[in-house]
């Protein structure tokens, strides 16, 4: 892979090369990606998600849509500290073709505030509960009907490949989404392979798939443009990931495991003085001694840490990248980058007493029993308005259904089982923990 090719400005449906050089430096092509996302209605939705707590009522704890711009924040300065020492490695880049180190700052940060808009609420118990609809709920029924592939993509429902979707899409009236950069949806896309062979490796970009079945060609022409190299051959897709891919993870590794641990401590989840202990051996090595001394309060104290954290970690990331991008580029590396850190043992302390103490807290779980109860029967509504049997034909109630959710109306004119069904999966997705427990009132019949 080259860098020509990752930091493509092409946008779906060009005609012409869009040329670095060309562009107006008030309002550069990669920042318009990150404009498109962040007035998006996707994006704002992000609100009222889940993050650490479903539902908190806390205004300090974190949803998705804080969680997503403190990545974004933390990934442009990562992009431009390692976009720095790469024009500094590659003067053509900035000679030739006129790329800045604010490039790649731009692209990793845009692809980092959209690096959750796909995920369905209530977490990552959303996901469960929408794929074991289809692996051991009603929508087992589907089965025959769907291509291994396509029935895969159900039963291991993948946020991440429904944020490509969310971004690319074509609606009435609206072709390729939000025509985003086809380098900002390479380095948006962790995992560039389909949802089989699951797993097939223990490489990273295998752990996960990035796009369905209903946007395998787009997916194919983006990686064609950025020149991503293949991993497999025949009918199985798979790429080497965009080298800026491992920055947007980072990114989000660094916030998920600083800023999560801190909302435990604010929510009372973890101790206080223990947690700062944790933090402090993570730090210990940048940590104003003096300056730390003379903070009085938690809240000071705990700020402070937490800054240095990210500070240190952007910087140490940026760092492996570079020592590492010869194996990148040639699709050769297969890990986070925070697996050859230098702090892996305090990152993974810090991670095991957020899960212990945070993710698996009565609160968290309770919540998310309820959540995926609610999703499961909304799947069912929803399933059996656009694809009835039996009674269902002739239900009124089913009928009422679409009138009320006018996004699943453009789906009847749909002859395929599968769009009807990754179409009904993505806009149960779409929905904010909010929404998903007012439309379960309301079918139900338990509120007006």
């Amino acid at each position: 892979m080259n860098w020509e090719q990752l930091l493509s400005l092409k946008r779906f449906g060009d005609t012409h090369k869009r040329l670095r050089k060309e562009q107006n430096e008030t309002r550069l092509g990669f920042e318009v990606d990150y404009d498109r996302i962040i007035f998006s209605s996707a994006f704002r939705s992000l609100q009222d998600k889940t993050q650490v707590i479903p539902l908190s009522k806390t205004d300090f704890v974190h949803t998705r849509l804080t969680h997503s711009l403190e990545v974004s924040v933390v990934g442009r300065s990562l992009g431009r500290l390692a976009g720095q020492k790469l024009i500094e490695k590659h003067p053509h880049l900035k000679d030739t073709f006129g790329y800045q180190m604010n490039d790649f700052g731009a692209i990793v940060a845009a692809a980092a505030l959209a690096h959750d808009i796909g995920n369905p609420p209530f977490g990552h118990s959303g996901e469960k509960a929408i794929g074991e609809y289809f692996s051991h709920g009603k929508g087992k029924r589907f089965k025959d009907q769907l291509s291994e592939k396509e029935f895969q993509d159900l039963v291991k429902f993948e946020g991440n490949a429904n944020g490509f979707k969310i971004l690319t899409q074509n609606r009435p009236g609206i072709t390729g989404g939000l025509r985003l950069s086809y380098s900002t949806l390479g380095a948006f896309t962790k995992y560039p392979k389909e949802s089989l062979p699951h797993k097939p490796s223990r490489k990273i970009e295998d752990k996960k798939f990035g796009f369905f079945q209903s946007e395998r060609a787009i997916f194919e022409e983006v990686a064609e443009e950025l020149g991503l190299k293949k991993t497999r051959e025949g009918k199985d897709i798979g790429y080497s990931r965009h080298p800026l891919a491992f920055l947007v993870e980072a990114a989000d590794d660094i916030c998920y495991t600083i800023i999560d641990f801190e909302d435990g401590i604010n929510l009372g989840l973890i101790d206080e003085d223990y947690a700062l202990e944790y933090l402090i051996k993570l730090v210990k090595d940048n940590i104003n001694t003096s300056k730390y001394n003379q903070l009085k309060s938690t809240a000071d104290r705990l700020a402070y840490l937490r800054s240095l954290a990210i500070n240190t970690l952007i910087v140490e990331a940026a760092d492996i990248f570079i020592k590492n991008e010869e194996a990148i580029l040639n699709g050769e590396f297969h890990e986070s980058l925070f697996n050859m850190s230098h702090y892996e043992a305090q990152i993974k302390d810090i991670i095991k007493i957020s899960i212990e103490k945070i993710y698996q807290s009565e609160e968290v779980i309770s919540k998310e029993i309820a959540g995926y109860r609610m999703l499961s029967y909304l799947l069912d509504i929803y399933t059996r308005a656009l694809l009835p049997e039996g009674d269902d034909e002739n239900s009124n109630f089913t009928k009422l259904v679409l009138k009320s959710v006018p996004e699943l109306n453009p789906l009847q004119d749909s002859d395929s089982v599968y769009e009807k069904l990754i179409g009904i999966c993505s806009y149960t997705a779409s929905l904010t923990d909010g929404m998903t427990v007012a439309s379960f009132k309301k079918y139900k019949g338990q509120s007006l």
